[in-house]
């Protein structure tokens, strides 16, 4: 497939895998450039009828029911990141030497070639939130900017869309990553790695390799953690171009190439004449919303990123002054009685959650959900002196109760054996007859909330709601 102009796309028989959020507007964009559009989808079920019959207005072919067969005479599969890579879709593409190209990979492809650069965030955790600080970073800056990818504006719409950027701040997921062969940023990081979705990459290293993909072709900097050797190790496999820096970020005293923390100011070390010599202080550390350990990494890894771009250092101070963190990220709820209670739904897995644990001294904590084949004993071992107690909910609860009862046996525990979503309130209301003035009920669950709930913001949602009964009695 060429490099995307429209008399490219004109006749090509593209399938699109997929209805959901990226599926329709891939199908849309590829029918208006004239290509040939035929989706399958595996479901079929009213929503997907409803999307069906949208496209087919347009003279889009759906296909529903069968997302496995791969379409007669097929020259290009465009996928939505969750497709797995076993799927006999790909295995059949695979066979026919047909390419499998992302969302992500598409908006590369039809981008402009002198349209704003991408700096590029992927990670296990924090993603997100470091993304958006960025782009208040940017917008400080006076740049046109917008936080897109998985989150915000969709990539499509923001490279084909009327609005002119300078620069665009792309949160990638792994599974993004991994269908994105040619994507080249202009400089991106690597949070943190952990184990995660490794039932869709089928290990570790497929994980991190995928992660590592987005160092790729980086010209001016790739971002790295100093307190996660494996990101480092990612940066220096990575094939970037000639005079590309490795940048590191760190919560101690930063070295020269690195940006950290030195008496409560973010200093750069990086981005600076003399880096052997000199420090350029970039705001303080009370500049950071929340200012817990995790979310300062996140800051300083944003700075990293907008510095390569060129931005000055009184921008960085100001975009994060500026910046407002999601709902149900480490979202402080309400004081009751002296304690806190902190909503940080959005932990779904144990590297968050460890994060999450680290910002208070004395914990009650509420946990539980979809393990998605977790382990918690490192979680807990770690945490077990900072725990007051622990609130179990969800179908996945009894993994981390045996955790605590081998690394902290002295905890109480109370084990919820309800997956009604009525059970936060009783988890909160257990939560409270275990708190101490000066405690934080925190909920971090470590797991994903599908048993019990849609998402995380429901969940979210639900602890809160609890949280505001206890308040009002």
């Amino acid at each position: 497939m060429g490099s995307g102009q429209v008399t490219d796309w004109q006749g090509k028989n593209v399938t699109v895998a997929g209805l959901g959020v990226s599926g329709v507007p891939a199908a849309k964009v590829l029918a208006g450039l004239g290509a040939r559009v035929t989706v399958v989808n595996d479901g079929d079920d009213e929503r997907a009828r409803t999307q069906a019959a949208e496209l087919e207005a347009l003279g889009v072919t759906v296909r529903l029911g069968d997302g496995d067969t791969l379409p007669e005479g097929a020259e290009l599969v465009v996928t939505a990141p969750g497709w797995k890579p076993d799927k006999p879709l790909f295995q059949a593409a695979g066979r026919a030497g047909v390419p499998v190209w992302g969302d992500v990979e598409l908006a590369w492809r039809l981008r402009d070639p002198d349209a704003a650069p991408w700096l590029a965030v992927t990670g296990t955790n924090g993603k997100t939130t470091t993304v958006q600080m960025l782009a208040a970073i940017l917008k400080a800056a006076g740049l046109r900017t917008a936080a897109v990818g998985n989150i915000g504006v969709s990539l499509l719409d923001a490279v084909l869309g009327e609005e002119k950027y300078d620069v665009l701040a792309v949160e990638l997921s792994s599974y993004q990553l991994h269908w994105a062969p040619s994507l080249r940023a202009h400089s991106a990081a690597v949070l943190n790695l952990a184990p995660d979705h490794l039932d869709w990459h089928g290990s570790m290293e497929a994980y991190a390799a995928d992660k590592g993909r987005v160092y790729e072709g980086n010209r001016v900097a790739c971002v790295y953690n100093v307190a996660d050797k494996a990101t480092e190790d990612l940066v220096r496999a990575a094939d970037v171009e000639e005079g590309c820096r490795a940048v590191g970020f760190t919560l101690g005293t930063p070295g020269p190439s690195q940006l950290g923390v030195v008496e409560g100011l973010l200093v750069d070390r990086a981005f600076v004449a003399d880096r052997h010599k000199n420090a350029q202080e970039l705001a303080e550390v009370s500049d950071v919303n929340p200012p817990a350990p995790h979310n300062i990494a996140n800051a300083l890894a944003a700075a990293a990123l907008a510095r390569a771009f060129g931005v000055p250092a009184t921008a960085v101070r100001d975009g994060l002054r500026s910046f407002t963190p999601d709902a149900h990220r480490i979202a402080h709820v309400a004081d009751v009685d002296g304690v806190a209670y902190v909503d940080d739904s959005k932990a779904t897995n144990t590297h968050a959650t460890e994060a999450s644990l680290a910002s208070y001294e004395s914990i009650v904590w509420i946990a539980g959900g979809l393990a998605k084949g977790a382990t918690f004993d490192e979680l807990v071992a770690g945490a077990a002196e900072r725990l007051r107690g622990a609130v179990l909910i969800g179908a996945d609860r009894a993994l981390i109760r045996d955790a605590l009862a081998r690394h902290a046996p002295e905890v109480p525990v109370v084990d919820l054996d309800r997956t009604d979503t009525g059970a936060m309130l009783q988890a909160v209301q257990e939560a409270r007859r275990l708190a101490r003035p000066g405690d934080t009920v925190l909920l971090a669950p470590a797991c994903a909330s599908m048993d019990m709930f849609a998402n995380y913001n429901q969940r979210g949602d639900a602890f809160a709601e609890a949280v505001r009964e206890l308040g009002a009695r």
